[in-house]
């Protein structure tokens, strides 16, 4: 017991000698044994490293967000659908790019300033990817795992505009090609060290407003312009609703989404820094809430009333718009673009009903939309703010929007004459619970309360 005490007591004293606050009374001339030195590194590698891990954890938390706002936002009849999506695109994701797509998105040194490469195919690393010498902050497997969280966002933000009336089939072929090739790819270009990181002034985007987010509207994109609106969505010349069936359940699902983008973010500064990990908390907060207030204001001054869907999703474009630049942002540069994109989201949803594109959760508003607007404000407010930098981010929006639609519309559009993306209109009105999965989510429910309506009308 005696010694691991020792040994604690030097690792405290080590990280003690290595933080401002108590080195501000020692002489500048006190410099520490390379023996305290050695294990001063080790300590922060460790500190470092575990709080990425902990962002991994919170990232795969948004999954259940995900789950719960889509869930929610649907008719009770596909809630199993929904569901069985969302736990697929988890699983897929983490195969997909364990097996092709962290290979293409981080393929090495030797593919610097280029616009595709390949590391080979899996995952491995020596004994050297276990030290320092791979990061300062991090292990391989850490950077793997943390990344794979990353990649399956992107599909399942498209399982929410295309959801309950997709063959689940062609979404889940679409959701693997997506995850192993268009996304990795297009990630290498900025994350992996390609043509936008070497820019005379570089693409900047901190934690995916655009990578990640942008990279699964787009997608969403042309997959709703090729799957079609769901049946009586847009009878007569009308925008008619679609009632959610449960908006207590997207509530929840988007405050979930929220407390996982303190991950998201967080855990995107790469260390365990305090003032850059904290800065980042607050301008996320900032963001999220102004978002929210943006949305707000939006759907009480073009609606005239004061939309709960509309908030949730303000709440998360606020978010997807200070990803890009979460780092960068003043605490009054985060409620600017998080209002701004809170207010955009709801003109953003009421335009794409107008072109009968519909998105039964407002993904595209939010991840797309949402992905640009925060993107581009990175080049207008914050410490980058710039002609120059705006026009480099017009540049890497452009290109990153261009390759997702573009290889998305042709993967939909090869599935659909290949094997049909649509379910039949008679399993879409019927719900694909019952037809895609033979079940429901409420049947208890349903059947409590058809025999206390027959009670209560015997009883009458």
């Amino acid at each position: 017991m005696s010694k691991y005490c020792g040994k604690a007591l030097v690792c405290l004293i080590a990280v003690m000698l290595s933080t401002h606050a108590f080195a501000e009374g020692l002489s500048d001339a006190v410099m520490l044994s390379p023996e305290l030195m050695a294990l001063k590194k080790e300590v922060l590698f460790t500190v470092h490293n575990i709080w990425i891990l902990v962002a991994t954890c919170l990232v795969y938390v948004m999954h259940l967000g995900f789950a719960c706002i889509e869930s929610g936002f649907s008719q009770r009849k596909n809630v199993i659908n929904v569901l069985f999506k969302n736990v697929s695109v988890v699983t897929i994701g983490l195969l997909s790019y364990a097996m092709i797509g962290f290979s293409l998105m981080y393929p090495g040194e030797d593919f610097a300033g280029g616009y595709f490469g390949f590391a080979g195919f899996g995952i491995g690393t020596d004994e050297s990817g276990m030290t320092p010498s791979y990061n300062e902050a991090y292990t391989y497997w850490t950077d793997f795992i943390f990344q794979a969280m990353f990649a399956a966002t992107a599909a399942t933000i498209v399982s929410g505009a295309v959801a309950e009336r997709i063959k689940l089939e062609s979404f889940l072929i679409f959701a693997f090609l997506l995850v192993a090739f268009v996304y990795p790819m297009i990630g290498m270009w900025k994350w992996g060290g390609g043509f936008l990181d070497t820019m005379e002034t570089p693409f900047y985007d901190f934690a995916g407003s655009s990578l990640v987010h942008s990279v699964g509207g787009w997608s969403a994109l042309a997959s709703v312009m090729l799957l079609g609106a769901r049946i009586g969505k847009y009878d007569n010349g009308k925008v008619n609703t679609i009632y959610p069936h449960s908006l207590p359940l997207a509530t929840i699902g988007a405050l979930m989404l929220w407390f996982g983008w303190y991950g998201f973010n967080g855990g995107s500064v790469l260390s365990a820094d305090p003032g850059a990990v904290s800065l980042v908390f607050v301008t996320t907060s900032l963001g999220a809430a102004a978002g929210i207030a943006g949305a707000v204001l939006g759907a009480l001054t073009i609606m005239k009333q004061a939309d709960l869907g509309m908030a949730l999703n303000g709440c998360l474009a606020g978010l997807v718009g200070i990803t890009a630049g979460a780092d960068q942002f003043s605490p009054l540069d985060a409620i600017l673009v998080g209002m701004i994109g809170g207010y955009i989201c709801v003109v953003s949803v009421l335009f794409f009903d107008r072109m009968k594109l519909d998105d039964p959760v407002g993904a595209i508003s939010v991840h797309l939309v949402g992905g640009v607007w925060g993107t581009l404000a990175v080049g207008i407010f914050g410490n980058l703010a710039s002609l120059a930098q705006l026009m480099s981010q017009l540049k890497g929006v452009l290109c990153i929007g261009i390759a997702a639609f573009v290889a998305s519309f042709a993967i939909m559009a090869a599935l659909k004459a290949a094997l049909g993306i649509r379910v039949s209109e008679e399993d879409e009105i019927e719900g694909l619970d019952l037809s895609e999965h033979g079940a429901s989510a409420y049947r208890g429910l349903h059947l409590a309360v058809n025999r206390e309506m027959k009670e209560s009308k015997n009883g009458k």
